[in-house]
């Protein structure tokens, strides 16, 4: 036997060339460029053909088959140079090159250069030799040897098609003596793997068939050796109208009649009989004498009818391992293991049941009640129960004919396994009705019980859901399905297909079968043939399985109101949704929405990731789109029932109250909310998911409602701090607005993109939009959306210096304002002007802005309107140096700004009362109260209004006598992100900087 093993370094100086995969070569361990594919191909015909001469015509045709180029040999020889180069040592001439020319052609010179085929053809027959002597293990050595030269699809051309084809032949012809090696060696467990793994395995493969069967056989799964026979007999049947061959046939005898001799050779009976994985090896024989008779009803050997193992499961050990755990040997344990179509609940069930096997002395029973199988194929308690019946008292003759009545089955049941340790598995339950008469009655005894629906009337000691594979473990199962290699040269594209399939094992399994089928697809290629939701469910199926029929099972067992309530969801615009969200929908109370959100959780067909809210598996919502979509009157009518949902939500949740919107079909009905905290609790449980909800009404071409949504969720967005959220749904709705029914919307959302600018600091930017809004609002006489933009483009005008033109503005604001019953806008408007006539120093007529501004928040009762009038109010009295009422009002506008929620608000009321208490001389509770309002702030606050905290904080600090802290706190605002484009923030940070420089105080 060789000691050097296959593709090794020779020593010889030789080139090495591989043609088992890419084509490639080396010289030593120097990798030599061959270059382009054609060129490879030239060089793989020459070598298949060697040693004879290879005419240009023959090269031609292998190379190029019927697109032979127009120059003909001129370009062979321009390759065959190319190669020369390549693979000949320095200074070689024609008479010692590995190509040598001839008349009219080329001939590769075996001889000079070793092959990846030609260590095959030796490995190969060195194996079949060991074989044939009896040495088995250095058989195993060999075609381990030989498969390891397969490095992927072989040779390029068409000459090499042929040749592919043996060597997929020869290549299936080792991994079947090589498995056949590992059975007779009694590692039967090694050899299953084996053969679950063998590539380019033909479906109606005999010897394989034969194999696999010794190795169940080996490994303690008689039941399973026959059940592969079945199966494998009813394929050749269905496809080539044939029975098995004479071999096979005398492998499934064998199996029958337990000849270890015949199925496993001399070492049959002393080998490692046992399951993969099993804890302990399992009794594969009948019970040895001396252990007594066996009890009443039972007949030995013991009955194993568990089904074949699946070879892939992948990140199932959690669950693996609650399945497996001990129970108590006096009662019966029942576990429910309930999931949606596709989540590998049944195979997760058989490895459990496999992984307890040994501990079940009295047989393994396993019934499969098909309820998501055609009506023909639905077993019933009765129709289980005779099964079972069977298994433990032997042939159906022993149950007599007159046992009919339920009552009776299920008492000759309990009676027969009265006295048995058995492990039971029901598969497809449906419900608890099912189950109950099938529970045995022995003591000690196991039932795993597996459905899509959740079996709440049946008493079971854990109840699992089967949640779809997280991506890391879907891209293994991948993997394993596809295998690594071709998965790992995609890694990325990997990990999209298994998001694609949701984690589902069938969808993944489904997705392999393609591919598999497929070599020449890519994962990238079925990711992007899957680039929606809908055409997901089309790339879905392979043969008699689909993912979309496993949904469609589970929805034709619902009732017609449940129905009703799955379809509204697939047109769900967010992920996640509530009772509400459905109530809207089907036109329910919220109660009645929710029991049947429970009953679909009890199905398997929504899951529930926190209570009270709902979320459709991907897969499954496209399958509930495609309902949907069958009935398109009712569709249209959820759509429109939901995204209302959404206006009367921003629009209850926002400060602008009822007199902030036109009046329409939308404001004038009752709101499904209690008041703006219900409404603004439920847009926050939402979270990010908003953002789609435009961007759904913008898709599905409801563009009035896209733009509604965007408008009347400004006010909570922006107050939360989300401001990037509050420009994608603004940004989603505009191009929705020039197609809008509502034309007020052109000039509205580019208000409220200019007050996002404000909020942000973008003074200038929030200018541009406030002026185009103002000028499509006076184009059509809009008085209200002219009157925002005025006041918009007044606090903007404001800021950026122009105190002439901000008045202009915010005095057409104030006077428009109550022609419209827009109280909001008349607050904002007041209490920008007041705060001009303060810095101008006409602190009375600010004063009396402000008061007025007051008191019309007060009549509002939308506490951050309030609040914001009480701080503009309050900057007013400390001009007045007032301190005293400042004090009263900035503590309760800081109360009410922490109602809501609103963190800027907040933040900026503490600052301000703050700054009241380092007038007052309290300078320590001056920077306490800066330091709150600074924690409060999020990373998505505003850069201003951080700095208007730092600086005012770092002038309290500076007064206090802690120049280190004043400094760092200037330097500080300096150094925010954009920090220039605020003037007076930037202005007052360097002053304070100076200041501290000219009072001697050093940096650090």
């Amino acid at each position: 036997m060789s000691a050097e093993g296959p593709g090794e370094a020779r020593t010889d100086g030789r080139v090495r060339i591989e043609l088992l995969g890419p084509v490639g070569a080396r010289r030593g361990t120097a990798p030599l460029a061959l270059g382009p594919v054609r060129r490879q191909a030239v060089l793989a015909a020459l070598i298949l053909r060697a040693p004879a001469l290879v005419t240009y015509r023959q090269l031609l045709d292998d190379v190029w088959g019927l697109e032979t180029p127009g120059t003909g040999h001129k370009v062979l020889s321009s390759y065959v140079y190319s190669l020369r180069r390549a693979l000949d040592e320095p200074g070689a001439g024609a008479a010692r090159s590995v190509i040598r020319g001839g008349r009219g052609g080329y001939r590769f010179e075996s001889g000079a250069a070793r092959t990846d085929l030609a260590d095959l053809a030796e490995e190969a027959a060195r194996a079949h030799r060991a074989k044939t002597a009896g040495d088995l293990e250095a058989a195993l050595t060999h075609a381990d040897r030989a498969l390891e030269l397969f490095r992927g699809e072989p040779l390029p051309g068409p000459l090499a098609a042929t040749e592919r084809e043996r060597l997929a032949r020869q290549r299936r012809t080792l991994h079947q003596d090589r498995a056949e090696c590992l059975v007779l060696l009694g590692r039967h467990a090694d050899a299953l793997d084996a053969l679950m793994a063998a590539p380019l395995s033909h479906p109606h493969d005999e010897p394989l068939a034969g194999l696999r069967m010794r190795a169940l056989y080996g490994t303690g799964r008689q039941a399973e050796a026959l059940a592969h026979y079945q199966e494998m007999r009813h394929r050749l049947l269905e496809d080539l109208g044939m029975e098995p061959g004479e071999d096979l046939r005398q492998v499934h005898q064998a199996v029958l009649r337990r000849d270890d001799e015949r199925l496993l050779g001399r070492r049959g009976r002393g080998s490692d009989r046992r399951e993969p994985g099993a804890p302990s090896p399992r009794a594969a024989e009948p019970p040895a004498a001396g252990r007594g008779e066996p009890p009443r009803g039972r007949r030995a050997p013991a009955r194993n009818d568990l089904p074949g193992d699946t070879a892939c499961l992948v990140g199932r050990e959690e669950e693996l391992a609650l399945l497996t755990a001990p129970v108590s040997p006096e009662g019966v344990s029942v576990v429910a293991v309930d999931g949606t179509a596709g989540v590998g609940k049944s195979a997760l069930v058989v490895r459990a049941a496999r992984a307890l096997a040994d501990a079940y002395p009295d047989g393994c029973l396993y019934v499969d009640l098909h309820t998501h199988g055609a009506a023909h194929e639905s077993v019933g308690p009765q129709r289980a129960l005779r099964r079972l019946l069977r298994a433990v008292r032997g042939s159906g003759d022993e149950i007599p004919d007159d046992l009919d009545e339920m009552a009776d089955l299920v008492a000759a049941w309990r009676t027969a396994t009265s006295e048995l340790r058995l492990l039971l598995v029901v598969d497809d339950a449906d419900s608890a009705a099912q189950v109950r008469p099938l529970l045995p009655a022995g003591p000690g005894s196991r039932v795993l019980v597996a459905g899509r629906r959740r079996l709440l009337g049946l008493d079971a000691d854990l109840r699992l859901t089967v949640e779809p594979l997280e991506t890391d473990d879907a891209v293994g199962l991948l993997r394993d399905l596809i295998g690594r290699s071709r998965a790992d040269r995609e890694p990325e594209e990997a990990a999209e297909l298994a998001r694609r399939c949701g984690g589902l094992p069938l969808a993944l399994r489904i997705a392999s079968a393609r591919l598999q089928n497929r070599p020449s697809w890519t994962l990238a290629f079925l990711a992007g043939r899957m680039s929606d939701d809908l055409r997901s469910l089309g790339e879905l199926r392979a043969g008699d399985r689909s993912v979309e029929a496993a949904f469609r099972m589970s929805y034709d067992q619902l009732t017609p109101e449940l129905q009703r309530g799955f379809r509204a969801l697939g047109l769900a615009p967010t992920a996640r949704f509530d009772a509400l969200t459905l109530a809207a929908m089907l036109g329910a109370p919220r109660e009645e929405a929710e029991d049947t959100l429970e009953d679909l959780v009890d199905a398997s067909l929504l899951q529930q990731p926190h209570p009270g809210r709902y979320r459709l598996h991907d897969l499954v919502r496209a399958h509930a789109r495609r309902l949907a979509a069958e009935a398109p009157e009712e569709a249209a009518a959820d759509r429109t029932a939901v995204l209302d949902l959404y206006v009367a939500a921003g629009r209850a949740a926002g400060d602008w109250g009822p007199g902030g919107f036109p009046a329409d079909a939308r404001t004038s009905g009752p709101s499904p909310f209690a008041g703006w905290r219900e409404a603004a609790a439920w847009l926050k449980a939402a979270g990010g998911e908003l953002v789609d909800v435009v961007a759904y009404a913008a898709a599905t071409g409801r563009y009035d409602h896209a733009c509604w949504i965007a408008e009347a969720l400004v006010d909570h967005l922006v107050h939360q701090g989300r401001y990037p959220d509050c420009r994608a749904v603004l940004e989603s709705a505009l191009p929705c607005a020039d197609l809008a029914a509502d034309r007020r919307m052109a000039s509205s959302l580019r208000s409220c993109l200019g007050m996002v600018d404000i909020y942000q600091g973008r003074f200038p930017e929030a200018h541009t939009w406030f002026t185009e809004a103002l000028d499509l609002g006076r184009a059509r006489g809009d008085l209200r959306e002219q009157a925002r933009a005025a006041a918009g483009l007044g606090a903007a005008e404001w800021i950026l210096g122009e105190v002439g033109s901000a008045v202009a503005h915010l005095d057409e604001a104030v006077e428009l304002a109550p022609r419209t019953g827009d109280d909001w806008l008349s607050v904002i408007a007041r209490c920008s002007l007041g705060a001009i006539h303060s810095q101008q120093g006409r602190h009375q007529e600010a004063l009396d802005h402000a008061s007025a501004a007051a008191a019309t928040a007060e009549r509002s009762g939308r506490p951050r309107v309030i609040s914001n009038a009480l701080c503009f109010t309050a900057d007013t009295l400390l001009a007045l140096d007032r301190h005293t009422e400042a004090t009263e009002l900035l503590q309760r506008a800081v109360q009410l700004a922490g109602d809501p929620e609103d963190l800027a608000l907040y933040a900026a009321s503490l600052s301000r009362l703050a700054t009241v208490a380092h007038l007052q001389g309290s300078l320590h509770s001056a920077v306490d109260i800066h330091r709150e309002a600074l924690s409060t702030l999020t990373p998505s606050a505003s850069t201003w209004l951080e700095m208007e905290v730092r600086v005012r904080l770092g002038t309290t600090y500076a007064a206090a006598g802690r120049p280190t802290e004043a400094r760092h706190e200037f330097e500080k605002a300096l150094t925010l992100p954009a920090a220039a484009d605020h003037p007076r923030q930037y202005g007052r940070a360097h002053e304070g900087l100076r200041a501290l420089d000219a009072a001697g105080e050093p940096s650090p």
